[in-house]
Order: C-alpha cells, then sequence, then structure tokens
C-alpha cells in the first residue's frame, strides 16, 4: 500500500526528495558565493520551493496554481530586481523554470540596455572617493531620479569611484586636476560584493547589468582625479547627499602648506568650508589672472553696450565698464569672492587666518566644481561655450 500511495504522488516531488535526501539539502543551487550555497543563505523553504518548481516544470505539462505563479514572480523577482512584467514573461516562456526564467531574463536585460543606450540619461549621482594622497569623482546617469535613488544604483557609483581611486595613471602623479572619460575604465576589471550583483566583472558590464536591471539608459559619463603637492591636502564637500560620498553637487580643492603640513585639523577644516563655498558660489576661475580672454572680452562687450544705451560720454562709459568689470571678478573668480556664509570676510582674509594659525602660508592649489547633468548639457548643446569650473 506504501508503494501504491507514493505512486499517486507527483514524479516530481519524488525526484525532489529523492535529490534532497542525496544532497544533504543543498549544494544544488548555482546561486552560490563564497562557498555558501543558496540553499544555506535563503529561507530553507523558499529554496526548496524553488528547486522543486524548476525541476517539476521540466517534468510536467500542467501549469501551475495562481498561488505557485505568485511565489515563483516574487522571489525571481526578488533575485533580478527586473520588472514583473518581464519576470512574469520569462518564467511563462521558459514554463515556470525559475533557473532558466532567470538566464532568460540577463539576455533580455543586456538586449534591452543596449536598445535605450541612445536615450538621455541626465539624472544620476556623482561618487566621490578620497584618500590621504587624492580624491577621485565619477559621475554615473540615468534618465530618472527615482532610479538615482536606488541601493544597487548607489553601490554601483561608489564602487565605481573607488574603483578609479585606484587606477594609476603617470600624469595622477603631477598635482593638478586630471579629467577622463568612461572609455578609459571600460574594460578595467574590479569586484563587487552586493546581494543583487557581485563577482568579478568589467566596468562596461557592471553597468550594462545595472542599466539592464533599472530598466532604464545607465552610463559612466564622467570623472575627475585630483592629486595635490607633497605639502598639499584634498578636501571636499557633496551637496544633497543621500550618503556618505554620494551626491548631486561637488566642490573639491587642494590647499598647499609652502613650508610643510603642520596642522592638519585646522586644514581640513577650513578645506571643507572653502568646498563648500565652492558649491554654493560657482567660481569659475581661481585668480584675476586665470581669467580667459574670450571670457574677459565677451563681458567687457556686455558691459560697454548697457553704458552705452546710457547716452554718456566715451570717458564716463570707460569707468562704468571697468567698475562692472570688478563686479564681474567678484562674482566668478574665487580669490575676489566674499565667503558665502559671511560677506564680511573674503577668501583672501580666509586663507590669511589660517595661515597665520598653521604657521605657514597657504593657498589654493587647484580647485573643482561638478553637477549632475551639466557635462550631458554641454554635449547636447554644441553651442555653449561655457568655461568649466576648474582651476590648474
Amino acid at each position: 500500500m506504501s508503494f501504491f500511495r507514493n505512486a499517486k504522488r507527483p514524479l516530481g516531488i519524488l525526484f525532489y526528495n529523492t535529490r534532497l535526501t542525496s544532497c544533504g539539502g543543498h549544494g544544488y543551487s548555482t546561486w552560490a558565493t563564497k562557498g555558501t550555497s543558496f540553499a544555506q543563505s535563503t529561507d530553507t523553504k523558499v529554496s526548496k520551493t524553488a528547486y522543486f518548481y524548476s525541476v517539476s516544470r521540466s517534468l510536467s505539462s500542467q501549469p501551475p496554481s495562481s498561488a505557485e505563479q505568485m511565489s515563483l514572480i516574487k522571489q525571481l523577482r526578488e533575485r533580478t530586481c527586473a520588472p514583473i512584467k518581464d519576470v512574469k514573461a520569462s518564467l511563462v516562456e521558459c514554463n515556470w523554470n525559475i533557473e532558466a526564467a532567470q538566464k532568460d531574463l540577463r539576455k533580455r536585460g543586456k538586449v534591452l540596455a543596449m536598445k535605450k543606450s541612445s536615450r538621455t540619461a541626465s539624472e544620476g549621482l556623482l561618487a566621490l572617493a578620497q584618500n590621504e594622497g587624492k580624491a577621485a569623482i565619477i559621475e554615473l546617469n540615468c534618465e530618472t531620479d527615482f532610479v538615482a535613488r536606488n541601493e544597487i544604483f548607489e553601490y554601483l557609483a561608489l564602487a565605481l569611484a573607488k574603483q578609479t581611486l585606484l587606477v594609476e595613471n603617470s600624469s595622477q602623479h603631477v598635482p593638478g586636476v586630471f579629467s577622463f572619460g568612461p572609455e578609459c575604465l571600460e574594460d578595467v576589471k574590479f569586484n563587487l560584493d552586493h546581494p543583487k550583483i557581485s563577482g568579478e566583472t568589467t566596468v562596461q558590464n557592471a553597468v550594462t547589468e545595472v542599466a539592464a536591471m533599472m530598466g532604464e539608459n545607465v552610463k559612466l559619463s564622467r570623472g575627475f582625479v585630483m592629486s595635490p603637492s607633497s605639502n598639499g591636502v584634498v578636501s571636499s564637500y557633496l551637496h544633497r547627499s543621500p550618503k556618505p560620498g554620494l551626491g548631486r553637487m561637488a566642490g573639491i580643492l587642494s590647499l598647499e602648506v609652502e613650508n610643510g603640513i603642520s596642522n592638519l585639523d585646522a586644514l581640513q577644516k577650513v578645506g571643507s568650508e572653502l568646498a563648500m563655498h565652492i558649491v554654493a558660489s560657482k567660481p569659475l576661475f581661481l585668480t584675476k589672472e586665470l581669467v580667459t580672454s574670450d571670457a574677459l572680452n565677451n563681458e567687457r562687450e556686455i558691459l560697454k553696450s548697457q553704458a552705452e544705451s546710457t547716452g554718456k560720454s566715451p570717458m564716463a562709459i570707460e569707468k562704468m565698464v571697468e567698475g562692472r568689470l570688478r563686479k564681474y571678478f567678484e562674482e566668478v573668480v574665487f580669490m575676489e569672492q566674499k565667503y558665502f556664509l559671511k560677506d564680511s570676510l573674503s577668501i583672501k582674509t580666509i586663507l590669511d587666518n589660517l595661515s597665520k594659525e598653521v604657521g605657514s602660508p597657504v593657498k589654493i592649489g587647484n580647485f573643482f566644481r561638478m553637477e549632475v547633468g551639466e557635462g550631458i548639457q554641454r554635449l547636447e548643446a554644441s553651442s555653449t561655450d561655457e568655461p568649466v569650473a576648474q582651476a590648474v
């Protein structure tokens, strides 16, 4: 009688029980990381259900019940973060075999990511990584701020910034700000350690995989590395930061100490305040001498045209232009600006006070400001010839 009772049970269940006994309850899943099987790292009931369906679906032509379908959709959705519509379509295509559906989703996602790669992606995040020697910042873009708030997207942005900090470049050994495009990192291999995206991969493959998960165009658009001199420190500030190392606006600068670093805490404190000032006040040039001739001539022409409309004499017009140029310098030249939190303090005064505190002359070596989407807007608006906010 026992044999006949077992004969009435579905073949998939008998096969599953046999495998479960021989494998000790685990060891059959492809979801294994660092020697730990999927069955060990997730709820036992869920893994048994997933395995049962992956085997029984290959042996049965009967569709699963509605409750079983919902369970499979939920499991595959948790594994891949793919949209529910795509999850269900893959499961139906693969006869509700969850392992086959997972592979199918990866293929679909990469094809979809390639199709969406031409779409404008002007949202996203800036990610900053920093050590004692230099700072690296990258911009990872997507199409909507909803995806920019996704924790997988945030994780990838931070991982890319940290990897950028590790990439050696001969030019980075010279103090200054150095820019690079995504092509410099595309083939670089690095390791990811996230429940939804892990293992060794290239930068390009990681970006494509996250794009497939998010269902949007995701791209690494640009990056910068700042290296100070041997007597310098790098300070930074991130605005609208959802978590440490991430933000939508960034200010970075290096402070150079003439006689060597003696009071690091004071340098870092003032450096952070000045980095915040860069974000708020948007300086374009470090000193008046570094203002480009094109920018100066354009501004002079505008001011002269405005002054001439008053009908005053040429001598008076020239004085008006020179006076308004001084105002222009205060707006765009870092060393001519007033501190944004206290108008009675100028940037020059802050540096003079810092020099007295550390016992050695301190100057700003380089600075840089960037904001999510601004580089993309420059690329798309070819007629724009706006200077980049940086100093070298």
